[in-house]
C-alpha cells in the first residue's frame, strides 16, 4: 500500500512539475513575443520617421513617397508578425499548411484588397493624380492628401476626409483641376429679345477688362450663341490662373449683374402668358 501511495505521489509531483514548467515556458514565450512586438513597433515608427525626414526623399514625388511609406510599413509589420508567431512556438510548417488550406477562402476575402493594391501601383506609375492635386472622382471633389497602398485620401472643401478605394479610382473618370496652370471660366448670360446685342457685348467686355484676375491672353470670348424661347444667350469665356478660378467666378457674376443693370440691359426670367376665353 505505501508503495502505491508513493508512486501516486511521485506521479502527481512529476505532473505538477511538468505543468509548472509548461506554464513558465508559455509565460516566457508570451513575454518575449510581447517584447518583440513592442520593440518592433518602436523600430517601425523610427524607420518611418527617418524616411519622412530623409533628405533624399524630400525631393521625391509626394505620391511615390506616401505609397513607399505605406508599403514599407506593411512589410515591416508582416516581418514582426512572423517573428511573434515563431517565438510563440507555432511550427512554421503548420502555419504554411493552414495558410495553404485556406488560401482559396483568403483569396476571395482579399480580392478587393488585392485589386486596390494593383490600383495603387498603377496610380504610382501612371500618375493621373498627385498629392496636393484638386480632383473630382466619381462625383467627389477634394484635394489629394495621400495615395496609399489600398486607398487614396481626399480632403473635401468642407473639411471632410473621403477614402476612395484605389480599384474604384482606377476605373473611374478622374478630373484633375490642378495639372494645368490656366483654367477657363464659362458663363452663360441671357438677355431679353430686343436688346442691343453689340451694346450688351461691350458692357460685358468692359466688365471683364476691369477684373484683374481675368487674363487677356488667351483673349476673352463674348458671343451670342443661342436664341432661346424667351431670351438670347450670350456665352462668356474668360481665362484665369487656376488658383483664381473660384474668386473670379464670384467677382465676375457680381460685377456683370451691376454693370448690366446700370446699362439697362434686361435680364429676362421665364414668363407664361395665359389667355382666357369668354
Amino acid at each position: 500500500m505505501p508503495e502505491i501511495i508513493n508512486s501516486f505521489l511521485n506521479f502527481s509531483l512529476g505532473l505538477a512539475e511538468s505543468f509548472v514548467g509548461f506554464c513558465i515556458d508559455v509565460a516566457w514565450r508570451l513575454v518575449a513575443a510581447l517584447a518583440v512586438f513592442i520593440v518592433g513597433h518602436i523600430v517601425i515608427k523610427a524607420v518611418l520617421k527617418k524616411m519622412k525626414n530623409s533628405k533624399k526623399l524630400k525631393g521625391a514625388d509626394p505620391t511615390a513617397t506616401t505609397f513607399l511609406n505605406s508599403a514599407v510599413k506593411f512589410g515591416l509589420y508582416a516581418v514582426v508578425l512572423i517573428a511573434v508567431i515563431a517565438i510563440l512556438g507555432v511550427p512554421m510548417a503548420s502555419v504554411i499548411t493552414v495558410l495553404a488550406s485556406v488560401g482559396a477562402a483568403v483569396a476571395l476575402a482579399v480580392k478587393g484588397a488585392f485589386s486596390n493594391l494593383v490600383g495603387g501601383i498603377m496610380l504610382l506609375f501612371f500618375k493621373p493624380i498627385s498629392v496636393g492635386d484638386f480632383v473630382e472622382i466619381g462625383g467627389k471633389t477634394g484635394t489629394v492628401e495621400e495615395v496609399g497602398i489600398f486607398y487614396t485620401q481626399l480632403a473635401t472643401g468642407d473639411n471632410l476626409t473621403v477614402n476612395v478605394p484605389n480599384a474604384i479610382l482606377t476605373d473611374s473618370v478622374i478630373t484633375n483641376y490642378s495639372r494645368k496652370d490656366l483654367r477657363r471660366l464659362d458663363l452663360a448670360l441671357n438677355v431679353a429679345y430686343g436688346t442691343d446685342i453689340e451694346k450688351a457685348k461691350q458692357v460685358i467686355e468692359s466688365t471683364i477688362a476691369s477684373q484683374e484676375m481675368a487674363l487677356t491672353d488667351p483673349a476673352p470670348f463674348v458671343r451670342m450663341t443661342n436664341m432661346m424661347d424667351s431670351s438670347i444667350e450670350i456665352t462668356v469665356r474668360v481665362w484665369c490662373k487656376k488658383a483664381d478660378y473660384a474668386t473670379l467666378k464670384s467677382d465676375l457674376f457680381e460685377a456683370l449683374d451691376k454693370s448690366l443693370a446700370e446699362a439697362k440691359v434686361e435680364i429676362p426670367f421665364p414668363q407664361l402668358s395665359v389667355h382666357m376665353s369668354k
